[in-house]
């Protein structure tokens, strides 16, 4: 099969390569105001950055058909399986169990059912012609949600928040009874409506320890889950606990400006205000904004709009609904990642603990990211009539 390279997406790659780099640099900026083990971060992010490189061009110049027919449905199997396991042997760390030895399950298990979903809709829209009534909207709630419910088991309500837009983009593009996403979606507004509600009415000044249990006795979440929608709603109520690390988090933003107090000259950077825990992870970005500013985190969302849209251009062009799937899935599920973890950093969600794609200190999010990216890439490049 020949290849041709003007169907390479070079926007999208190079957008990918510059994060990367933007990733190590924040995360070395951040290593060197904490020392110890977290000044050499920046190495094994950058090992990883390099392996998963070597992954996403494997898979660009393997045809995603074959890929798709050999190795959808075990992927999406063993995603099921890893994640009944991380709950009965997982490691429990910050009041969620979701590690299983070096690796982080819920995250591979984002592409896997994406995957399987766009192969499964793919097939089933060739031989239905696109279109899928009740039963087929069922069997969609059915495959979507066994990894879904086990995923909130953990509990990981963030990797969910992000699943569902993707997966609910892609259930429209194949053309699943859209009547009934639309009701799910407005069940789970609502209930989230509700939730909030509660935790509000719970958590509000002069509340008694006896009337909040019983507003958050049927409230689905973990008290440390329930703390960060309280963080989110009242984050001025403790300073110096649940709600220090959004204080600082728009500190370090502010302080910030236009253009920036330099690499590795940010203040709040330097002075620690923010753990290591969370300043080279899930607050990544308030490092970079405070020490590139207004410009340099808008060059920053720029080059995510870039990746995600050129992504959304490859589905508009692909030659074959399971490509199309593919490439809206990963697209969508990017841009929720940037969507909620920068909207977690200057205060518009509640904390959900996700990585910022590329820039986070993530290894098994990078690698997974990077493979979709591929697997996208290779859709963009096998056309139809290129094959044999």
């Amino acid at each position: 099969m020949k290849l041709r390279l003007r169907d390479f997406n070079f926007v999208s790659f190079g957008a990918m390569l510059v994060l990367i780099g933007i990733g190590v640099t924040a995360i070395a900026s951040a290593g060197a105001a904490r020392g110890g083990v977290f000044a050499d971060m920046w190495q094994s992010t950058l090992a990883t950055a390099a392996f998963g490189l070597v992954l996403y061009f494997i898979l660009a110049f393997t045809d995603y058909r074959a890929l798709l027919d050999w190795c959808a449905l075990p992927a999406y199997l063993a995603a099921l399986v890893v994640l009944v396991a991380v709950l009965a042997v997982g490691s429990t760390i910050y009041g969620g169990r979701r590690w299983l030895w070096f690796f982080q399950p819920s995250e591979i298990s984002k592409l896997c059912i994406i995957l399987f979903l766009a192969q499964f809709f793919g097939r089933a829209g060739e031989r239905f012609k696109g279109q899928f009534g009740f039963r087929g909207f069922l069997v969609a709630c059915v495959l979507a949600g066994i990894p879904c419910v086990l995923i909130l088991l953990e509990p990981d309500l963030g990797t969910t928040l992000t699943l569902v837009p993707a997966l609910t983009f892609m259930l429209l593009a194949a053309g699943v009874w859209r009547k009934g996403i639309f009701l799910v979606l407005a069940l789970g507004a609502l209930l989230s409506v509700l939730v909030l509600g509660a935790v509000y009415e719970a958590e509000k000044p002069g509340v008694t320890e006896q009337r909040r249990a019983e507003i958050l006795r049927y409230v689905p979440l973990r008290e440390h889950q329930i703390a960060r929608i309280k963080t989110f709603l009242f984050p001025g109520d403790d300073p110096r606990g649940a709600g220090y690390n959004l204080i600082q988090a728009k500190i370090s933003i502010g302080t910030g400006g236009l253009t920036g107090k330099g690499i590795g000259k940010g203040e709040n950077n330097r002075l620690k205000n923010l753990p290591p825990s969370v300043s080279m992870n899930d607050f990544i970005f308030c490092v970079w904004a405070e020490e590139t500013g207004f410009w340099g985190s808008l060059v920053l969302l720029g080059l995510f709009a870039l990746v995600c849209l050129s992504g959304i251009a490859v589905a508009w062009r692909a030659e074959d609904m399971r490509g199309r799937l593919v490439a809206v899935g990963v697209s969508v599920l990017l841009f929720a990642h940037v969507y909620i973890n920068v909207g977690m950093a200057i205060g518009l969600v509640p904390i959900t603990g996700l990585p910022l794609p590329f820039i986070s200190s993530g290894r098994t999010f990078l690698v997974t990211v990077m493979c979709g990216l591929g697997i996208v890439q290779s859709i963009s490049l096998h056309k139809k009539e290129e094959i044999a």
